[in-house]
């Protein structure tokens, strides 16, 4: 079709090429390829398509879009600015300098508009299925016959290096069989990766692959052209038939530099050398950073147009939350991230008596409760609800006909599932959560990462937590990585001694908003800890550690242990005596963020005969028994065999714990 502003756009997409260039050409790196090459696309997003409000980019019903390809970062950075979005021209021109709006690659909280962290390739592909999922269930929960308060659509724009990553697949088969067809996700496709042609590493048929997976394909062959993107994209957003789309645009990379478009040299920064002669082909003028009066205009015309929809949209939700304040209340607070109160979401667990559980027993009947007391809490599994426990009763499955459904099935998509749990926290409503065994969670790791620097309101149950797995051998049985997992900033990562501990570790999850949290819980049952009070643990844990057995006398000794360890140390302190306190540590990330003079009430300085006990690698223990004491764990890989075996084979024991404290 022929758009009735492609003038304007045009003159849109040759100035955001020089923006591109000169902030390339001023910090002398970054990429070129991308925001060239798909300047014709940004046009169209931003000067035609995408609904939303730059003076107010937190409106809960905009359209979404995130740009996967994270490298390409020039490209979202100098359309937000074009957008009228909070993003001075002064701070295009710091791309990539110390402390400015516009980093490497594009980051969450950091710049106003961007939806996502990315950078990572192929995260967007799946932020965006979560994305989708969470506005499917928006609508569902809160849209009534009256009023409809959620209509919007995510975008999403990646490019060959996205697609060939692993995590591609994930989303995309989630995506096609949940039927998001509120989700469009553009293919920057330019036949170019970093070191070569993309022929070099990839001869698949992109649409089939897409097509088999339950999705809707649009073929772009003039990808630099407004005319068919346009339309393409109204096809897109018409089309309500149970399927996500996708959207192929054949581009040509760093177009608008002779010398490398179309090559693999145009992907970085190559191009920088034949700028000047680059813009000048292109019809800017000398002066750099160049917007023309004619662009503002528009964008601020479009601003104004944007406006408008809003404040329509504004009436429609307040004649909503007149209706129903009881929702009105409940966005209001998920959209300030308050999920409950951790001391209210503790009350609602109801206390475990002495019953002997394995934590991901008694974990449970903790998201039960939870997810009763906070009824945007999301609960799914890859492919192991009936070993991680985690599935919430009588609140049903998210599927098409049913996106009320507060349960996910991810399927065995571990790493997919990471991705779409951060769309989901990304989207701002509701909070996710993830199960698989422990050993697994290295599949999601790059997610989890991404999450805790985004600080993502997302927690993980990684269940079968140590050698005590058993019979399932070393390839089940995590040793290194509940370490593995502490060595991530910003992530909480609480490993319960018995349910109780486990109340108050959900409590956290659910309760936490700066970041993620990873619950780890056991296979097999462990006591209850009921030497102290119900109180005591659960208060005890909200602070990541405390004295869990005190000395009666002068104190010797100080014997740190979690998770199912802790009965180990509690029983060999009785035959050590009265000397000997017993320190319950689930969260040492928590732990550390206690004021210093609680940290010294817990474990004194002047007390270095101290020992831990967990059954993983005694890496991490360091910190807390010192050069003078010891820890116990195992520093290789486990066996195949009963749990408690393992655990006597490895010298995970009382004995051991006695033996090493009196040679200290």
């Amino acid at each position: 079709m022929s758009l009735n502003n492609s003038a304007d756009l045009s003159r849109a997409a040759t100035e955001a090429r020089g923006l591109a260039m000169d902030a390339v050409a001023a910090c002398h790196s970054g990429h070129l390829g991308l925001p060239l090459g798909s300047a014709e696309i940004g046009a169209v997003l931003y000067g035609n398509f995408l609904r939303h409000d730059p003076a107010a980019p937190q409106w809960v019903n905009r359209d979404r879009f995130v740009l996967s390809a994270g490298h390409g970062s020039m490209f979202i950075y100098g359309w937000l600015h074009l957008a009228g979005f909070d993003l001075p021209l002064e701070e295009v021109k710091a791309f990539r300098k110390l402390h400015s709006k516009t980093p490497g690659h594009p980051e969450f909280g950091e710049t106003v508009g961007v939806e996502a962290t990315t950078g990572p390739l192929g995260q967007g592909t799946g932020n965006i299925v979560g994305m989708a999922v969470a506005a499917k269930m928006a609508a569902a929960h809160f849209n009534t016959a009256e009023h409809k308060i959620f209509d919007h659509i995510v975008v999403g724009l990646a490019g060959d290096g996205c697609l060939q990553e692993g995590i591609s697949h994930e989303a995309a088969s989630f995506a096609g069989r949940f039927g998001l067809d509120n989700l469009i996700m553009l293919y920057d496709s330019n036949d170019v990766t970093l070191d070569a042609m993309a022929a070099k590493t990839q001869n698949e048929d992109t649409a089939k692959r897409y097509e088999a997976a339950n999705w809707e394909v649009f073929t772009v062959k003039q990808g630099n052209e407004l005319g068919p993107i346009a339309d393409a994209l109204d096809q897109a957003r018409a089309s309500k038939n149970g399927k996500p789309k996708l959207i192929i645009c054949k581009t040509i990379i760093a177009k608008g530099i002779a010398e490398v478009q179309g090559t693999a040299k145009g992907h970085g920064e190559a191009g920088v050398k034949f700028i000047d002669a680059s813009r000048q082909a292109l019809g800017l003028p000398a002066e750099k950073f160049f917007v023309s009066p004619e662009t503002r205009a528009y964008f601020n015309a479009r601003k104004v147009s944007q406006a408008g929809v809003h404040a329509a949209w504004q009436q429609t939700f307040a004649a909503w939350s007149k209706a129903n304040p009881e929702k009105a209340s409940l966005l209001a607070q998920a959209q300030q991230g308050n999920h409950g109160d951790v001391q209210a979401l503790l009350t609602a667990i109801p206390e475990f008596g002495k019953n002997a559980l394995a934590t991901r027993v008694s974990g449970e009947n903790c998201i039960n409760a939870v997810a009763k007391a906070s009824p945007l809490v999301l609960s799914g599994s890859a492919d192991l609800h009936g070993s991680t426990k985690n599935y919430i009763k009588d609140a049903g499955d998210f599927d098409l006909a049913t996106p009320t459904g507060r349960n996910l099935y991810f399927g065995i998509r571990e790493h997919g599932m990471g991705a779409i749990l951060n769309g989901i926290a990304y989207h701002g409503i509701f909070k996710g959560s993830g199960a698989t065994f422990l050993t697994f969670s290295d599949y999601l790791r790059p997610s989890i990462r991404v999450a805790a620097l985004a600080k993502l309101q997302a927690f993980y149950i990684f269940t079968h937590d140590s050698v005590g797995v058993g019979e399932d051998g070393p390839t089940h049985q995590p040793v290194e990585t509940v370490s593995a997992l502490r060595c991530i900033p910003n992530l909480d990562v609480i490993r319960p001694g018995d349910a109780e501990e486990t109340a108050a570790a959900f409590a956290l999850a659910v309760s936490r908003r700066d970041g993620p949290v990873a619950l780890i819980l056991s296979r097999q049952n462990v006591p209850s800890l009921d030497v102290v009070s119900v109180a005591t643990r659960r208060q005890g844990t909200l602070k990541g550690a405390y004295v869990l057995r005190q000395e009666t006398s002068a104190l010797t000794h100080i014997l740190i242990g979690t998770g199912s360890e802790l009965s180990l140390a509690l029983a060999a302190a009785e035959e050590l005596g009265a000397g000997v306190r017993v320190v319950s540590m689930p969260s040492m990330e928590i732990f550390a963020r206690q004021p210093k003079a609680y940290q010294q009430e817990i474990l004194p300085a002047s007390c270095v005969k101290r020992v831990s006990i967990e059954a993983g690698v005694t890496l991490s223990w360091g910190r807390y028994v010192g050069t003078a004491g010891t820890a116990i764990g195992t520093d290789r890989f486990g066996l195949s065999a009963p749990g408690d075996v393992v655990m006597r084979e490895m010298g995970i024991t009382k004995e051991a714990v006695i033996a090493a404290a009196k040679a200290l």
